[in-house]
């Protein structure tokens, strides 16, 4: 049993990373809904709502958006790629079944995650994506999604609200200050109570209402640029300078002057008494040097 199920676990892993979960034509709207979109007080939307097929949006102002599209191509269009993302969530294998347990309290790391019934969060769940930004969090619920009052999504280690897919297979109702993160899609409706915020991510109900109460939506924050690591540069080698050559001079070949070399020479006069005068001359044979 256990063998079968690490099985359907890795099947599960598989499916996930193979996946094509995209929100298509529906990611230029923060909040989109089938039937009606209401607000109440000062819900300030970073982005654009969307409605179809119904026709009614109240509440806009007070609260601000970035434009509104009601039942026309391009809602019509975010109304198919919607049911195709639902669609593709809900047939993913979970690799672990939360059923009857709440998320508060816990840290989940990147996978499927499952309620066979409703589901609820009292206090705060964190996801671990475990140093990889692009680690996708799917959790399903087969029914319903309760959060208490300041309940709190906290996003840790690289994961990011673009690829946390919240999975509803009825309705949604964030409770009063529910601080939310990810794409909630929901098969029916969705509330958020007063001072409740999704910082980062959208909000998507595919058959119901969409219903809003002083809340701060943040489409535009949901799927951060992961910048490449700035390439590595090394340092040039310092430039290598060359002294100029400096031409050694000229040598003059010293001149070999010659030892001057000295002859003597005598001559002697020689005197005899009563006799001739005699004069020799006699020079040495061997010359020398003077030092």
């Amino acid at each position: 049993m256990l063998c079968a199920r690490a099985f359907a676990y890795a099947i599960g892993f598989s499916a996930l990373a193979d996946a094509q979960l995209s929100l298509g034509a529906a990611g230029v709207y923060a909040v989109f809904a089938a039937s009606t979109i209401t607000n109440t007080g000062t819900t300030i939307i970073g982005d654009k709502i969307g409605l179809t097929p119904g026709t009614s949006i109240t509440g806009f102002p007070p609260g601000i958006s970035l434009g509104q599209d009601i039942n026309n191509g391009s809602t019509i269009q975010a109304k198919v790629d919607l049911q195709a993302l639902y669609t593709a969530l809900a047939a993913l294998l979970p690799t672990s079944d939360l059923t009857g347990q709440d998320l508060g309290g816990q840290t989940l790391t990147p996978g499927i995650y499952s309620f066979s019934a409703a589901g609820g969060l009292t206090g705060s769940v964190a996801l671990d994506g475990q140093g990889d930004p692009n680690a996708i969090f799917v959790i399903q619920f087969a029914s319903a999604l309760t959060t208490a009052t300041g309940a709190s999504v906290v996003l840790v280690n690289g994961a990011q609200a673009c690829n946390v897919y919240w999975q509803v297979g009825s309705s949604a109702t964030l409770g009063a200050a529910t601080s939310f993160a990810g794409i909630v899609i929901s098969q029916a409706s969705i509330t958020v109570n007063t001072g409740g915020s999704l910082i980062d991510g959208g909000l998507y109900a595919l058959t119901g209402a969409v219903t809003l109460d002083s809340n701060v939506i943040d489409r535009n924050g949901a799927c951060g640029v992961v910048s490449p690591p700035p390439p590595a540069y090394s340092s040039p080698p310092p430039p290598v300078y060359s002294n100029p050559t400096t031409p050694s001079p000229t040598s003059t070949p010293a001149t070999t002057q010659a030892t001057p070399r000295y002859y003597v020479k005598l001559h002697l006069h020689i005197g005899i008494a009563d006799g001739p005068d005699n004069d020799f001359d006699y020079a040495l044979s061997d010359p020398y040097t003077l030092n």
